[in-house]
């Protein structure tokens, strides 16, 4: 019997090429987790915690390598992968992190000849009738498609107003490949999550579908069309943003043809002077545009990094308009989630570490029941001493307060059951590359600066007037008075029943280590007066010491391994 989800036997070349990709994959995760098992679990439960701690950073380090290695090396989805696990600060140790972040979507094109065949399987016609011209050398080349520019015909072209055009095409073979990881993916979220000290913080399971679900919708075009149209729609009445045409006539699942709108990419600030654009502008125009989408609008471009996004000079004028590109990573958050999202901005924008927790809460990032004062006290410090301050100024803080903060800040985070929702990656994800984008185009750029102005307005926005908001607190706290009497007479009920509980997760976490090592403590006593009672015995009733002896070793290997339950 074949394995779930793995390539169905077969005996062609390409059957064949899967299955080693699917067994590549499976040796690789299979690897590192027999290792993570040893170092992790096997390790402390007999006493060598210290040993296992001491190269912890290192092993965590190699993985990451030897996995940018692998994904380098197999291409296709594999690269999305590693650049997925880089955006997941919430889950993922900084060594694995850090090491991935510097992956890049960027591999051979493919031989024109295939793509030619795919784009006129799809189209339905020979590329010399669907195009006037179309250039062989792409544009860009990545892991699951490259783009190429062409000339529409004039009937085409006069219907869109312009002839230019890029064409978008799917790498022959790339939907069986990203099958075949998927499965591969799949299996090792399987195994992950029969492993406690990864199941305790993340549902790998529900990542992998998360993942599953974005990459699926990144190889479909009509999907990318979409969410072009749907784009422009939005900015439509706003003459700062500029959105690629979409020629429906020459677009299907695996070919995208869309307005040739390149211009200048947003971090050439070169080109931008030379334009007579001033950088920080950008910069600014910039993020009030990616605040509108996530913010203003709820829908968003999740990829916009400098690839994705070009500058158009007005002609004529001093100004320019922001023109976005690659609508296939788009977010869409609900109206509850931007409602959580504004009232956590203005928490980060009065610098409240009590009302950001607050918001997050609501936001269904960490669970109700986190003990959350630790890191209430972290993001407390995070405000007093980083906040305000632009990125010009960070650069002047040693680097190593830097690095021991980060170090204390995210042993807090993950020791919480804290697992960001998909849409909310994505937010994370366009926020970063926003705030990079415009720190490279203005080293003074203030990310707070652009941050505050957005924050007074949603609160005049939701909160109407200061006497409004006072009515609604006064409202608020007349509520708890008239039913305080109640409550108290409720709990002096309950503490006289005993049926009061407080709940202490730092203390209950000791109290289980305790618990699990007296429980060995246990087993080990338990082998030692079986083993030493086994050898007494040896020379007087043989058999009844070996059996002593060899029942001695249940208590050892509970000793080692056990007590976890």
């Amino acid at each position: 019997m074949p394995e779930a989800g793995a390539p169905a036997p077969g005996t062609t070349p390409q059957a064949a090429l899967e299955r080693a990709r699917y067994r590549r994959i499976l040796r690789f995760a299979g690897r590192y987790l027999a290792q993570a098992w040893w170092y992790e679990l096997v390790l402390p439960r007999i006493g060598l915690e210290r040993l296992s701690a001491r190269g912890r950073a290192a092993r965590l380090t190699r993985l990451a390598q030897r996995f940018h290695v692998l994904a380098v090396e197999l291409g296709g989805l594999m690269i999305k992968v590693g650049q997925f696990l880089s955006s997941r600060l919430d889950v993922l140790p900084p060594e694995i992190t850090r090491e991935l972040a510097g992956l890049q979507d960027e591999v051979p094109p493919a031989p024109f000849a295939a793509v030619k065949e795919l784009a006129e399987a799809e189209l339905g016609v020979p590329l010399t009738e669907a195009y006037a011209a179309f250039d062989e050398v792409p544009v860009a080349a990545a892991s699951l498609g490259q783009a190429h520019r062409a000339h529409l015909s004039p009937r085409d072209a006069a219907e869109l107003g312009q002839d230019a055009v890029v064409v978008k095409v799917q790498r022959p073979g790339i939907r069986s490949i990203v099958d075949v990881d998927l499965a591969a993916l799949r299996r090792v979220a399987g195994w992950l999550s029969r492993l406690r000290i990864v199941s305790d913080h993340v549902d790998a399971r529900s990542l992998v579908a998360e993942f599953a679900k974005t990459s699926l919708e990144e190889i479909d075009y009509l999907h990318e069309a979409a969410g072009a149209e749907r784009f422009a729609a939005m900015f439509a009445k706003d003459p700062r943003v500029v959105v690629p045409d979409v020629v429906w006539e020459r677009t299907t699942r695996r070919v995208l043809t869309l307005g040739d709108v390149t211009a200048i990419k947003i971090n050439d600030v070169d080109g931008l002077r030379a334009a007579g654009i001033d950088p920080s502008q950008v910069a600014a125009v910039f993020a009030e545009v990616m605040f509108e989408q996530l913010l203003g609008q709820g829908y968003f471009h999740a990829d916009p990094h400098p690839g994705n996004v070009f500058v158009t000079p007005d002609a004529g004028a001093p100004g320019f308009r922001l023109t976005f590109i690659d609508f296939g990573m788009m977010g869409e958050i609900t109206d509850e989630l931007r409602a959580g999202l504004r009232r956590l901005l203005v928490a980060v924008a009065a610098r409240d570490g009590r009302g950001l927790i607050e918001s997050v809460k609501e936001v269904g990032i960490l669970l109700p029941t986190a003990d959350t004062a630790e890191l209430e006290r972290a993001m407390t410090q995070l405000f007093d001493r980083f906040g305000g301050m632009g990125f010009a100024q960070l650069r002047r803080i040693d680097q190593r307060e830097f690095r021991d903060f980060g170090q204390e800040f995210g042993r807090v985070v993950r020791s919480l059951p804290f697992q960001l929702p998909e849409d909310f990656l994505l937010v994370i994800r366009a926020m970063s590359l926003t705030s990079g984008v415009c720190s490279s185009l203005d080293p003074e750029f203030n990310i707070w600066d652009a941050i505050e102005p957005f924050a007074s307005r949603l609160l005049r926005e939701e909160g109407g007037n200061v006497v409004a908001v006072a009515a609604r607190e006064t409202v608020s706290a007349a509520g708890v008075f008239v039913r305080l009497p109640g409550r108290i007479d409720a709990l002096i009920t309950r503490v006289n029943d005993g049926a009061v509980t407080v709940a202490t997760p730092a203390i209950d976490r000791r109290l289980s280590r305790l618990e699990r090592l007296v429980r060995r403590a246990v087993g080990a006593v338990l082998f030692a007066g079986f083993l030493i009672g086994g050898v007494l015995l040896l020379p007087l009733a043989a058999p009844l010491g070996i059996v002593l002896m060899c029942v001695s070793a249940v208590p050892l290997l509970y000793a080692l391994l056990g007590g976890g339950r």
